[in-house]
């Protein structure tokens, strides 16, 4: 998981992700907010992606007609 911090430079805040600066905002808790969305979606993204439940098989068995 990446890691986020949020540190002031000026009058602004600056998102860093990995060490890395991704986003400057005015308000620390609207850094704060982006941060919770991101982690939010990242998280959606990755249940999207890998699924650990494995489709069912169908609950009723399909019979073929005989032909006359």
């Amino acid at each position: 998981m990446t890691s986020y911090s949020i540190i002031k430079v000026g009058n602004d805040y600056v998102v860093q992700a990995n060490d890395k600066c991704i986003l400057k905002v005015g308000s620390r808790r609207r850094a704060a907010q982006l941060i919770s969305d991101a982690t939010n979606l990242l998280n959606a993204l990755a249940v999207v992606e890998s699924p650990e439940i494995a489709p069912e098989a169908p609950s009723l068995a399909r019979e073929t007609p005989e032909l006359p």
